[in-house]
C-alpha cells in the first residue's frame, strides 16, 4: 500500500478545505470500500481526510415530514432506526440484506452511495478495464460476466452496482445532500449517477472536491407498505444478482400508487418507470404485474452467460407486489 497522510477533522467547512487544498486526499469514513481498494492498489490518495466525527452522524424529521439522515450515520443505526422501520422499511429491510454485521457497524450512509461500481476484472490490476484503466478494454463482455448488467449498460462496461441501500433510496426519491468551498447543493439520487456510457471511471454528478453531507427522505405516507427482496448466491453475506425495492398503494383493488427500483441488473440503481406507468391506475393482479415487468424488461441486453436475470427480475417483480397488494386486501 502507498504511503498516505492521516487528518481527522471536526468541522464540515474544514474537510473542504482540506480537500481543496489537497487534491490528492479523499475523505474517509466506514473505509470499508475505500481501503480495500487502497490494499490492492487501485486507490491511491496521498491523504485520508477522516470526516467520522463530523456532527452528520444523526437520523432527524424534516419540516415537511421527511427524513434526513447523516452522512456519517452507520449503516447499522440506519437500519435500527425506529423511524427509518415504521417509515421506510424497505429501506432498513435493504440495509440489513446488505452486508454482516461488522460491516453495517463501519459503514457510513455516504461511503455506500460512493462505493465502486466493480466487478472481478476491476479488482484484478494485472489486467484491462475501462472503469480503473480508460480505454483498456471491458474483459467482462467475453469473459465471466454472469452476475453483470443488463440494463443501460455499454460496450464500454457491463459492472453493476453493488448497493443494496441505494435500490431502497431510488424507490423513495432520496435527494443527495452535498457541501463545496462554494456553499452547499443537493442533487436527486435520479441524477447523483452518471450512465455508463464511454466513461464508466466517471461514476456520479458530484462536484469536485463536494462532500456528502446527508440524504433526504421526502416525505411519503405510501413508502410505509414497501418492502426490500434480494436474491444471491448463497444465504450469507453477497452482492445481490437481482433486487427490487417495491412501494404500493392499493386501493378496491386498483393501483393507485408504486415504485419500483431494481438493483444489479445496471451501473446504478434502476428505477423502473416504464413498469410503474404500466401499472398506475390498473389492476393490482399478478398478470397487471407481470404485463408491467415485461415492459421494463424489454430493454434489457443479455450477454450469454446473464439472460437468466430476466425471468429473475420479472419474477420478483411479480412475488412481491403479489404480497404487499395481499397485504392490502387483507
Amino acid at each position: 500500500m502507498k504511503e498516505f497522510g492521516y487528518q481527522r477533522v471536526l468541522d464540515v467547512s474544514e474537510a473542504v478545505a482540506v480537500l481543496g487544498a489537497d487534491p490528492d486526499a479523499r475523505f474517509l469514513g466506514g473505509g470499508t470500500n475505500l481501503v480495500d481498494l487502497m490494499k490492492t492498489g487501485i486507490e491511491r490518495p496521498g491523504r485520508l481526510v477522516d470526516v467520522r466525527e463530523l456532527p452528520l452522524d444523526r437520523v432527524e424529521m424534516t419540516p415537511d415530514g421527511g427524513l434526513l439522515i447523516g452522512a456519517t450515520v452507520t449503516n447499522s443505526d440506519l437500519a435500527a432506526h425506529p423511524e427509518v422501520r415504521r417509515r421506510y422499511p424497505a429501506l432498513a429491510q435493504a440495509v440489513l440484506a446488505g452486508a454482516s454485521g461488522q460491516l453495517r457497524n463501519m459503514a457510513t450512509v455516504g461511503g455506500n452511495l460512493l462505493q465502486r461500481t466493480r466487478c472481478g476484472y476491476f479488482t484484478d490490476v494485472a489486467g484491462p478495464c475501462n472503469k480503473r484503466l480508460p480505454g483498456s478494454g471491458c474483459p467482462a463482455i467475453e469473459g465471466e460476466h454472469h452476475n453483470h448488467a443488463i440494463l443501460g449498460a455499454s460496450g464500454h462496461c457491463v459492472a453493476t452496482h453493488p448497493s443494496d441501500m441505494g435500490v431502497a433510496l431510488a424507490a423513495f426519491d432520496a435527494v443527495v445532500r452535498y457541501e463545496t468551498a462554494d456553499g452547499p447543493g443537493e442533487l436527486p439520487l435520479a441524477d447523483f449517477y452518471l450512465p455508463v456510457g464511454d466513461t464508466p471511471h466517471l461514476e456520479t454528478a458530484l462536484p469536485s472536491g463536494a462532500l456528502i453531507t446527508g440524504v433526504i427522505l421526502p416525505p411519503a405516507p405510501v413508502a410505509a407498505h414497501s418492502r426490500y427482496r434480494k436474491v444471491r448466491e448463497r444465504a450469507s453475506y453477497a452482492f445481490a444478482i437481482g433486487s427490487i425495492a417495491a412501494v404500493l398503494d392499493v386501493r378496491d383493488g386498483v393501483v393507485h400508487e408504486v415504485r419500483l427500483a431494481f438493483g444489479a441488473v445496471a451501473s446504478r440503481p434502476w428505477r423502473a418507470l416504464e413498469a410503474e406507468r404500466a401499472l398506475t391506475g390498473g389492476p393490482a393482479t399478478a398478470e397487471a404485474f407481470a404485463a408491467a415487468a415485461d415492459a421494463e424488461l424489454a430493454a434489457a441486453e443479455a450477454l450469454p452467460h446473464n439472460g437468466y436475470k430476466v425471468p429473475l427480475m420479472r419474477n420478483l417483480v411479480v412475488a412481491l407486489l403479489t404480497e404487499l397488494a395481499e397485504e392490502a386486501a387483507r
